[in-house]
């Protein structure tokens, strides 16, 4: 099983770390698409057969929190595994993403956290992972 994964944050640099981090876990990664922001994760799960969203909160033109709404209530995304990744310090938002189906982790985060939290979320022994 490979995990196809959208990663979703204004920051190219945060962008470019999640990714590098992900592929230092060691978890059976496929494909890895990007956006800038919410409405363009939107068009990106639109385009790209996904299994993972990677999202941060506090993002312009559409936040992290709005992507989960809109994808909740899509038929086609709506089951789909979301881990928010955020300095987010309210435990009242932090909560409410939760009672959305997210997974949080704040930042900064390591390679073991990311692939522990996915494997959780996931569902995925450690006999599921592949080696490059």
């Amino acid at each position: 099983m490979v995990i196809n994964v959208l990663v979703v944050d204004d920051s190219s640099v945060m962008r470019a770390m999640i990714m590098k981090t992900m592929r230092m876990s060691g978890l059976p990664l496929g494909k890895i698409h990007q956006a800038a922001n919410g409405q363009e994760g939107l068009e990106m799960l639109k385009q790209h057969w996904v299994d993972l969203v990677i999202v941060d909160i506090n993002m312009p033109v559409m936040n992290g929190e709005e992507m989960i709404d809109a994808m909740r209530e899509h038929p086609e995304m709506k089951d789909i595994s979301v881990v928010v990744i955020s300095t987010e310090g309210s435990d009242t938002r932090i909560e409410r993403l939760q009672h959305k189906g997210a997974v949080f982790i704040h930042k900064p985060f390591s390679p073991e956290t990311i692939r522990d939290v996915v494997r959780n979320t996931m569902d995925i022994g450690e006999n599921d992972e592949t080696s490059d």
